[in-house]
């Protein structure tokens, strides 16, 4: 990935603080030179390895865990906050148009993982980490569990490299920066607003 210095992140907290939060990923393989993608919740297992170890599942019927080789790594892209910048929110004039983001490439190995009792438990835990965020939580029962695990396959990925660029104006002034940060914050678009609340956690 293309990343200059300003948008270079390289703090490992940061980094983890991310995938934790923006968990849904496009997992990205290839077979016979084609790319294939799928889009994914997995989990950040911060004590598999030295840098972690990415924990998912699949189903059973989408092929591209057949992809998985123990000499060719995968790539899972973490997707933060997004928006269009207009060069009419910035206090100076001159700039062009621009898009910022924030995205974390993560690079590793794949393992398939079918034993019952492994499986079972990737499957509870993306469960149990995103209806902790919903009021009433719902608690699945275990006959439906062993059901869906027939058709379910598991995957890890031993991390080997983690790219990761926050590109939020940090090349602009501090002028520029604050104009973009209230016109992002006042829009009426739900991605502007998030985008603006994202850069405001990473100025505290």
């Amino acid at each position: 990935m293309y990343i200059p210095d300003p948008n270079r992140v390289d703090d490992p907290a940061k980094i983890r603080a991310f995938i934790h939060a923006f968990g849904f990923a496009t997992l990205v393989t290839q077979k016979d030179g084609i790319p294939y993608a799928s889009h994914l919740p997995v989990l950040l297992d911060e004590d598999g390895g030295s840098q972690g170890e990415l924990l998912g599942h699949m189903a059973r019927a989408n092929g591209q865990w057949r992809h998985f080789r123990p000499d060719q790594e995968v790539l899972c892209i973490f997707h933060g906050p997004h928006a269009y910048i207009s060069p009419s929110w910035y206090a100076s004039r001159g700039a062009v148009p621009t898009w910022n983001y924030a995205t974390v490439h993560v690079y590793g190995v794949p393992r398939v993982i079918e034993d019952p009792t492994a499986l079972r438990k990737i499957v509870v835990d993306v469960t149990a980490k995103h209806e902790s965020r919903i009021g009433s939580p719902t608690h699945l029962q275990d006959e439906l569990v062993t059901s869906m695990l027939k058709a379910t396959i598991g995957f890890s990925i031993h991390i080997t490299r983690i790219e990761a660029k926050f590109k939020l104006g940090q090349n602009r002034s501090q002028e520029d920066q604050e104009a973009m940060l209230g016109a992002l914050a006042s829009a009426e678009d739900p991605d502007s607003r998030a985008l603006a609340e994202f850069i405001r956690t990473q100025k505290a």
